[in-house]
């Protein structure tokens, strides 16, 4: 039977996936991917004109092909009909991903991990709120992940002009470390340009995240024997990027590793804000160095003195 004006028989249901902060443009060609809607301008017009695209709430909803306009707003404005809601954190490990899911009863941790290592998808499981159907298949799970990295960081990728010289694994790669390295978000791009300068420079990287991922947990305070750990992951003994990433990076850090900041610096150090210390020299970062040595004695000197 023929459609006329966007309007179908209603066909099977789908489950359409409706992630945080998603805009009423980007559902409707979310939608038309589906076959729920024909024609996404009726869709983007009602959507405005019942409020919807400001209420729009994330979620997995059961949705028919070519179902009826009004049906359609009306199951979107009654919020999501199926699902769990599991948080993803950014700069999670794959392993730590599967952990979360099996402990939400989504799928096996065991089958998550072998497709994730069959397939080198660490780093590709895009982190962000899902609304996953308890006993899903693993693969299932794993290609709702990749939707989310081909609609978020792939895109960044292919949108970025004059085209990136590196391929998406390397900035994919980079970014992972940029996850782990950052506490402060604004200083994103300044750890990704000491990186991408060190790279140019011919210098090892020397990034505590990657020798951490090498020894299979996040820990503090590496020793020199961790340092010293055999690993193509470890950056303290290879030069160049590891192998691949660490860990799923947020689009903010692959957007600081496409972009990084117009600095000399390569090197920096914590400070006790929470932030670092960026030098251009190594004298520059012993000077840094020392003065944050100073700092933190002094703030112990303090924290031991009696209360007057």
């Amino acid at each position: 039977m023929r459609a006329y004006f966007g309007f179908r028989p209603a066909g099977p249901y789908v489950v359409v996936n409706i992630p945080p902060g998603m805009t009423a443009s980007q559902a409707a060609r979310l939608l038309k991917h589906k076959e729920v809607i024909a024609m996404p301008v009726l869709f983007r017009f009602a959507a405005k004109s019942s409020g919807l695209d400001r209420k729009l709430k994330p979620g997995s909803y059961r949705l028919q092909k070519g179902m009826r306009l009004a049906d359609l707003l009306r199951a979107l404005n009654s919020g999501p009909n199926n699902g769990v809601r599991v948080l993803i954190p950014e700069g999670f490990s794959a392993q730590q991903v599967a952990d979360r899911l099996a402990a939400n009863g989504i799928c096996s941790a065991a089958d998550f991990l072998a497709i994730v290592k069959e397939r080198r998808l660490e780093g590709y499981l895009f982190p962000t709120t899902y609304y996953l159907e308890p006993g899903s298949l693993a693969d299932k799970v794993v290609r709702r992940m990749l939707d989310e990295f081909g609609r978020t960081i792939e895109a960044e990728f292919k949108a970025q002009q004059p085209p990136p010289k590196m391929t998406l694994h390397q900035l994919l790669t980079l970014a992972s470390i940029i996850e782990r390295e950052a506490v402060l978000s604004q200083e994103r791009p300044m750890i990704a340009a000491v990186y991408m300068n060190r790279l140019r420079k011919r210098m090892r990287l020397e990034a505590d995240p990657t020798v951490q991922y090498a020894l299979g947990h996040w820990k503090k305070g590496l020793t020199l024997k961790d340092l010293r750990f055999s690993s193509p992951y470890n950056t303290y003994i290879n030069y160049g990027l590891p192998p691949g990433p660490i860990c799923s990076p947020s689009l903010d850090s692959f957007r600081a590793a496409l972009r990084p900041a117009e600095t000399q610096a390569v090197y920096f150090v914590a400070d006790t804000t929470g932030g670092h210390i960026f030098s251009s020299t190594f004298t520059e970062h012993l000077e840094a160095k020392k003065t944050l040595w100073r700092a933190r004695r002094e703030l112990r000197r303090q924290a031991k003195r009696p209360n007057s």
